[in-house]
Formats: structure tokens, sequence, C-alpha cells
């Protein structure tokens, strides 16, 4: 947890950066992230030269080269132990003239991080402004993984709060419930193929560490959690540096985070290669067929990207691969012939689980669209008997465009560290759909007018694969006490001589 101290140093900076010109929130998160990768090079670099000391030897790997730059900068200067002791001035000049130029150049070590630095542009406008940032992340302890890893999330959350630039942010709390519905193995290969800020892969990340503690104590299972583990795509290089460094800060070395356009290119090299997709990506509309990756439109005919990407989670998933999406509820009822098409592979050709209506303001302030969680799983053989459904009603924030918390922060989230009485319930309903999803073999005799129930495959394929909750709930209808009509009247005349009673005793008052 944050402190109120750090929270606010991150809210003074950020304010800072906003009367210095930079309003931008992408802009400034991208300038406070190289920040964060230079401290996490010295590190290293640190880390070395205590090794070739301890052990009376020349250092094996020197991340800040010996000599100096083309401009007879020494490396050793531009090393954040170096110039965060320097004058503002002086370390102004250091980092824009000397360390970004040489951190432009990083590209050839091969590492996720060096390669989304390639075309880092230093934009912080005063010396007095880049002192400022410096001091903040100097201050945060770096050897705690959840503290850097809480201060950056913090920050991302305020992109959630800049209007348009939200849509590169989930809900964590409605990314946890996705990834405790998966509950992802040590042996997985993860991908989410618009990966934005890294979220997903992030949680998928920190529940291994939670459940599997012991996956980075042997040198296989490490090695696969730190280089193969979690892959992520996506087509603005601003998100894959945020994304990058989202991982980083949480503990994992060496993701695959890659330029890619996922519905645009070949996937060759992807098919059938992770074992577990967790996405929620950017539906804007329609591309043209000239634009849609030939292999995707095999799968289904269609501009429309909601059903390309779920061509693509196919594409993508080994045979027994599982997945955890977020769609815009009209793929469920869509009416259009692609759209009848893919919901009928998915029922037939695969296993599909579970679909869980979300209530329409999860994303506000910045969309109001009604979504839904689909969770399958690749067959290539069939093997849906029954698709649990769950109507999610408030999930523990207020459906405005403030999102403020409903309950207390120890009561959030799908796995709250207390429980919930029944009342909290009706604020948060995440708790209640992990309990019933993890007991969903008991749910098959659930009433319709249950928040979640079953519906056999039989009925499904009667209503033409139409997957909305609507179709398949049924109402309590309140039985209304019927009153007689002459009853009515006399009551109403009742009322009506009460009133002209007072009225006049008002008068009688008044005059």
């Amino acid at each position: 947890m944050l402190t109120g101290d750090i929270r606010n140093q991150v809210d003074t900076i950020w304010n800072s950066f906003w009367t210095g010109g930079i309003s931008n929130p992408l802009e400034v998160i991208e300038q406070i992230t190289y920040l964060l990768f230079l401290r996490r090079l010295d590190d290293l670099h640190t880390v070395e030269e205590l090794k070739a000391t301890r052990l009376h030897r020349p250092m094996e790997r020197r991340v800040f080269p010996e000599g100096a730059d083309a401009r007879g900068k020494p490396y050793d200067e531009m090393r954040w132990s170096r110039f965060k002791n320097t004058e503002a001035r002086a370390m102004f000049e250091t980092i824009s003239e000397h360390v970004f130029p040489w951190l432009r150049s990083l590209g050839g070590n091969g590492s996720t991080y060096s390669r989304h630095m390639k075309d880092a542009r230093f934009t912080i406008p005063t010396p007095q402004l880049l002192a400022k940032v410096v001091d903040l992340i100097d201050k945060v302890p770096m050897e705690d993984r959840d503290t850097k890893g809480d201060v950056y999330e913090y920050m991302l959350a305020k992109i959630a709060s800049a209007g348009q630039n939200g849509q590169f942010r989930t809900p964590r709390h409605i990314i946890r419930l996705m990834v405790e519905m998966t509950k992802p193995q040590p042996n997985d290969i993860i991908c989410d193929p618009a990966c934005g800020t890294g979220g997903f892969l992030v949680a998928a990340g920190e529940y291994l560490r939670t459940h599997y503690p012991e996956i980075l104590r042997d040198d296989k299972p490490r090695k696969h959690f730190h280089e193969n583990l979690f892959h992520g795509f996506d087509f603005d290089n601003t998100m894959l540096r945020i994304g990058s460094m989202n991982m980083l800060l949480h503990g994992v070395e060496n993701p695959a985070i890659n330029y890619r356009d996922s519905l645009a290119q070949d996937h060759a090299g992807e098919t059938e290669k992770y074992t577990l997709v967790l996405a929620n990506p950017p539906f804007a509309g329609s591309l043209d067929y000239e634009s849609a990756a030939k292999d995707l439109l095999q799968v289904v005919k269609t501009k429309k990207t909601e059903l390309l990407f779920l061509a693509l989670f196919l594409r993508l998933l080994k045979p027994g691969g599982r997945a955890a999406v977020i769609v815009p509820e009209g793929v469920l009822f869509g009416s259009s012939k692609a759209h009848k098409e893919l919901r009928q592979i998915l029922v037939e050709q695969h296993k599909l689980d579970a679909i869980i209506k979300l209530p329409s303001g999860v994303f506000r302030p910045y969309a109001g669209v009604s979504t839904a969680i689909l969770i399958f799983t690749k067959t290539n053989s069939g093997g849906t008997d029954h698709v649990w459904f769950y109507d999610v009603e408030v999930d523990g924030w207020s459906l405005d465009d403030k999102r403020n918390p409903l309950l207390p922060d120890a009561k959030l989230g799908p796995d709250p560290i207390d429980a919930l009485t029944e009342e909290e319930h009706g604020k948060n309903n995440l708790p209640d759909v992990l309990r019933r999803w993890q007991k969903r073999d008991a749910e098959h005799s659930r009433p319709r007018t249950a928040q979640s129930f079953c519906v056999s495959k039989a009925e499904i394929t009667a209503h033409d694969y139409d997957l909305s909750i609507n179709r398949y709930k049924e109402v309590v209808h309140e039985e209304i006490e019927h009153v007689p009509p002459k009853q009515i009247i006399f009551e109403l005349r009742v009322i009506e001589n009460e009133i002209q009673e007072g009225l006049a005793e008002l008068e009688r008052i008044v005059g």
C-alpha cells in the first residue's frame, strides 16, 4: 500500500507537469518511465560492480560503458547515482544532451525495455521540474516490488481519469476477477493481444507469485516466468514502453512485449502458441477487408473488429487453451451472419464456459458501453454442455462518471480481505461471482430468476445461438394487491376532504 506522503508527492509532480506545459497524461507517464528505466539501469550496473568486487575479477557485463560519449561526457556520469546529486541545470544538460542520445542507442542489447527506448524523447521542459521528478523517484524503494509497482499503478490510474486516454486502462478489480476465474498456472504461456499498459499480464504475474511462490526458486520455472510466460502486443509505441516498464516494476525481467497490429498482420508464427488469453481489446468499429489479416477472415468473414478479435483469440490459443475476454454486448445477440457464425463456432466447435454481464457504468467516465466477460476453452471438438450466466449489477464502485467506492478498501474487489454481508453484496457482486463460479457444478438447479444460472446447449441452439442473458433470465413479477374501484374512489374522497379541512384551518390562522 502507498503511504499518503508518496501519493501526495506523485500528485505534486503530476500537477507540476501540467503547469509546466505537458498536459497529455501519456506523455507525463512516458517521461517518468524513462527516468525509472535509468534508475533501474544504474541498479543493475551496481549489482555487477559488487559482484566483480566480491569475486576479485573484472565486470562481466557493463551497463554503462567505459570511456565517454561523442561529446566527451564520461558514461559513468550518466548514471542515476551520479547525476541525481548535481545542480538542477547541470542535471538537465546531462540528461537531455548525453543520457537520452545514449539511451536511444541501447536497442542492440536485445532486452524488451531497450527495444522500446530506441525512439525515446526527453520533453521535461525545465530543470526545476526535472529535479522534482528525480527527487520523487529516488525516494521510491526500488528493492520493494510492491511499493514501486503501486507507485506506477497509481500514476496509471491518473490516465483513467484523464478522459479519452482512459481506454488504455481496464478497471483493476475487473482484471483481477478475470484472472481469479482462469487461475493462471506456472507452465502457462499467457497472451494479451492488445496489452496497453500491461494490466492483465501484471495481474497474472501477481497471482502466480501469490499462489505458486516456488516458481521463482528453481532455475527452469524462474526462467520461464521471466522470459516466456508473458506476451503482449500493441501498435502504440508509447503503450509498449509503459506496459514494459509496468512489468519490470512488478518484477518480470524480460517479458515479450512487442509491436504488432493484431488484426492486420498474419499470425503464422503465433498460431496455437498460447495457453491463456486475457484481453480487453479496443473495439473501434470496422476494418476494410484489405486491412484485416487473411487468416482471421478465414475464421469469420467480417469487418467488425469485435468479431475479428474473437477470431484472433481462437487462432492464438493451443487446443485446451482458455480465454477470458471482454466483448461489447452486441457480440452476444447481434443478428448479422458473421455474429451468428462466430457464436455457433464457440458453442459447437469449442467449449463456451461462461458469460458474465457487466453493468454499463464499469468503464465510465470515458465509455458507457454495455459489455460482458466471455470465458471459453478452445477444443476444436466441441464440449459445450451448459453455459453459466451471471448478471453483475454492481462492482463495488458507483456507476456514474465519478466511480466512487461504495465500500471500504478491505471489502472491494473479487477477493476482499473482509467477508461481505448480504447488504454489502448489494454494493459489490464480484466476490459472489467468484464464489459461484468455483462451485458452478451446483448452479444447474438455480432458477432463472437468480443472479446466476445455467442454460443448456440445446436451448441456446434453439434460440439461434443468442447469448444475451436477457434472453434466458426470468423476471419476478410482484403481485399487486387488487383494490376495488369503489374503495379507491372512497379513499380519494377522504383524502380530498382532509385537504380541504387543512386549507380552511390554514386560512383561518392566517386571516
